[in-house]
């Protein structure tokens, strides 16, 4: 347990460091806009492209894997939606971000660097689907319920044209379809241009955190929603748990495949979750407060799972 605390302590130290900062700097959030940048469409999709390019172009079409942890993730999705639209009778909007809350993990700042660190480089390929892949989901998801809440008025083919540009043109998305090409090409970069790459990589994870305490001292905490209860249950405890149990429902998925996957699940909610809700104008206090919620009581929830994998408490196919 305490070399997993020493693991942990760089990525939450680095986002304390960034909430400190911001505090005694006063700055605005204009002043991250920069870094920002920098992060999405700089160090991020570097990292992505890194880990896909150098990976067998076999072990990148593992559909199985794919739509077993899309399935998982969704089916938290639908409880936490059906939990605020049917018992506590929220409206669609409000449920539909609720719903990000406890199933849209913060898988691109936090999930690649602790998930290399704590499994090691055979993490990297699972890491970099499920970042693409779940990402693009959402950005289809989010639009198509925010329009059946009534919360976009466009047209359903403007809609369309917007969410397909959105998913296409994304950084993440771009630069591991990038790095798709390369690795079924079985192209080679020149040494510059693979220098270049692992610069940049090397800074999505220290950026990504650092920006995320910027990003949660400027969204102060005002109040705790009601429903952060069972949001934060789902997110922190349920999907890791409903990751695990579909993965080794199907089998044939490798251990650390699997562990990658329940790892991501445990994450905090991602702070895009928030960008949604003040896209759209809905639940955006509260919104911003379950992601600083889950954020601070996941430094008590991942170290129990990084626990129950180094411990081989849960078991996998393929293990001693």
């Amino acid at each position: 347990m305490a070399a997993i605390l020493a693991l942990l302590f760089p990525f939450f130290g680095l986002i304390l460091i960034g909430h400190v900062a911001a505090r005694v700097s006063r700055q605005g959030a204009e002043a991250l806009g920069w870094m920002n940048i920098f992060i999405v469409y700089a160090a991020l999709p570097a990292l992505f492209f890194k880990l896909v390019s150098r990976t067998p172009i076999e072990d990148l079409t593992r559909v199985d894997f794919i739509l077993t942890q899309l399935a998982a993730t969704y089916a938290v999705y639908a409880l936490v939606f059906l939990v605020g639209f049917v018992i506590r009778r929220a409206s669609f909007g409000d449920c539909t971000i609720q719903a990000f809350g406890g199933a849209y993990g913060n898988i691109g700042y936090m999930g690649p660097g602790l998930a290399l660190l704590a499994l090691g480089d055979q993490a990297a390929v699972p890491v970099a689907l499920i970042v693409c892949f779940e990402n693009a989901l959402h950005f289809i998801t989010a639009p198509a319920m925010m329009a059946l809440a009534g919360g976009d008025k466009r047209p359903p083919l403007t809609l369309a044209a917007d969410v397909v540009k959105r998913v296409v043109l994304h950084p993440f998305i771009l630069s591991t379809a990038a790095g798709f090409a390369v690795a079924a090409l079985d192209f080679q970069l020149p040494d510059a241009a693979s220098r270049l790459v692992d610069y940049l990589a090397q800074a999505a994870a220290p950026c990504a955190l650092f920006a995320m305490g910027v990003t949660l001292a400027l969204r102060p905490l005002k109040r705790v929603p009601v429903e952060i209860g069972y949001i934060a249950l789902a997110k922190l405890v349920l999907l890791p748990a409903v990751m695990y149990g579909a993965l080794s429902a199907v089998g044939g998925i490798e251990p650390i495949w699997m562990y990658s996957a329940v790892l991501l699940a445990a994450l905090p909610t991602a702070t895009n979750v928030f960008v949604i809700s003040q896209h759209y104008g809905v639940w955006q206090e509260r919104a911003s407060a379950t992601v600083l919620i889950t954020t601070v009581l996941s430094i008590l929830t991942l170290p129990v799972v990084l626990y129950l994998i180094s411990a081989g408490l849960l078991p996998a196919e393929g293990m001693p």
